[in-house]
Parts: structure tokens; C-alpha cells; sequence
């Protein structure tokens, strides 16, 4: 055998490699986490910053005496801090359920012959696949609840467009008002409560109106990312967690 063909033998055995390596790669999973990356990282990031301008339009225009909204600032920082919590934890389960992805894509594969089915790893898989449904459930009430305010927005935003159309023909603006109190936002004895005619005009023009409208809706498409991720991988562990405990059972039939 001379150099040339001892060389092309190394190439091909190097392409078979890469190509078991490939095999054994969790596609599922990995676009799963990173869509799940995206997601929270849209859905924290944009609701901290949309909260913090709702809390100084609050303030400027609706509730202007401290003590009324003193209870929604609270909350307000209380969910800025959940936010912190969501964005850690699920950085950290993205990655254990990647690796755990890679596990079992190995040993449902039989890529390697170190990757054994076992009973305390099909328990894991078990665990993932739970826990997984329970986020899953969970973070729809999260899409839903972030739904929420892009309602309240688009409310304020609508009232104002059609202020401003020349089509509505409107002789009093000052009657067109919104008053936040109706959605349990503020108190009904805060002061003013609402906005009307010019007013609320003034408000859907400032920067403040326009940036935390927006960045709500992004945080509601982060939280629908989230959940399409957290589906994704619901269906990912499942299979794998199937075809697990079917070649257990196959193994312990081929023992006897």
C-alpha cells in the first residue's frame, strides 16, 4: 500500500467520523434552545424596560400623588425581579436540556457504545419530559398575561388615531378619554385617573407611550417563542424518552 492510498483511507475514515459525530447532534433540541435564548432574552429584556416607562407614564399623567400607585410600584418591581429569576433559569435548563438532548440522541442512536440506556437515565429523561410539560403549561399563562398590556396599549394608541383621522369629524375631543382606573391599574380615588382630548394626545406622542408599546409587543412574540421552544422540546424528550424505554425492554428480552 503506498503513501497516496493510505492517505485516501485517513480521509474517508475522518468523513465517517464527522458523519457519526453529525448523526449524534440533537438538531431538535438545538434549535429548540436557541430559540428558546431568543425568546426569553426578548420577552425579559423588553418587558423590564416597558415596565419601567409604565411606571412613568403612571406617574406623570394618571397618578400623580405617590401614595395612589404605591402598591403597582411594588408589583412592578417585584415582577422586574421574576424576570431576573426567569432569565437565569431557564439560560441554565437550556443547557442541561441540550446536553441532555445529546445523551440520548447518542444512546437511541447506539452512536457510542459507552452511552448505555439505564434505569437511573431513562428516570432523568423521565424528570425532563415532566418538567417540561409543567413550563410549558406554565408559559402559556405567561404568553397570555403578556398579552395583557399590549391590550391596554393598543386601547390608548386606537383612541388617539382615531382623535387624530379627519375622517371621525369630531367636534369635542375633549369628551374622548381614557381612564385607567376601569382596569384596576390604579386605584379610583388616584388623581387625575384619565386622560382626555389634548392630553391623551400629548401622552400617545411621547417617547416614553411609543417605546413601551412596542416593547411590549416584542415581549409578547419572546414569550410565544418561548412557548413554540418549550413544545419543541417537549416533543424532543418524549421521543427520545419512548425510544429509551423501548430498547430497554428490547435488551432485557435479548438477555434471556
Amino acid at each position: 500500500m503506498n503513501f497516496q492510498d493510505s492517505r485516501l483511507m485517513e480521509e474517508a475514515s475522518c468523513f465517517e467520523c464527522c458523519i457519526k459525530c453529525l448523526g449524534g447532534v440533537p438538531y431538535a433540541s438545538l434549535v429548540a434552545t436557541i430559540l428558546c435564548f431568543s425568546g426569553v432574552a426578548l420577552f425579559c429584556g423588553c418587558g423590564h424596560v416597558a415596565l419601567t416607562g409604565t411606571v412613568t407614564i403612571l406617574e406623570t399623567h394618571f397618578s400623580k400623588v405617590a401614595s395612589d400607585h404605591a402598591m403597582l410600584t411594588d408589583v412592578i418591581q417585584l415582577m422586574q425581579y421574576v424576570i431576573y429569576g426567569i432569565a437565569s433559569f431557564f439560560f441554565l435548563y437550556g443547557i442541561i436540556l441540550l446536553a441532555e438532548g445529546f445523551y440520548t440522541t447518542s444512546a437511541v442512536k447506539e452512536l457510542h457504545s459507552e452511552f448505555k440506556t439505564t434505569i437511573c437515565g431513562r428516570c432523568i429523561s423521565g424528570m425532563f419530559v415532566f418538567l417540561t410539560y409543567i413550563l410549558g403549561v406554565a408559559w402559556l399563562g405567561v404568553f397570555g398575561f403578556s398579552a395583557v398590556p399590549v391590550f391596554l396599549f393598543y386601547n390608548m394608541w386606537s383612541t388617539c388615531a382615531t382623535m387624530r383621522s379627519p375622517m371621525a369629524n369630531l367636534t369635542n375631543i375633549d369628551s374622548i378619554c381614557v381612564d385607567v382606573r376601569q382596569y384596576g391599574i390604579i386605584p379610583w380615588n388616584a388623581t387625575p385617573g384619565k386622560a382626555c382630548g389634548s392630553t391623551l394626545g400629548d401622552i400617545c406622542n411621547t417617547s416614553e407611550f411609543y417605546l413601551s408599546y412596542h416593547l411590549y409587543i416584542v415581549a409578547c412574540a419572546g414569550a410565544g417563542a418561548t412557548v413554540i421552544a418549550l413544545l419543541i422540546y417537549m416533543m424532543a424528550t418524549t421521543y427520545n424518552f419512548a425510544v429509551l424505554k423501548f430498547k430497554s425492554r428490547e435488551d432485557c428480552c435479548t438477555k434471556f
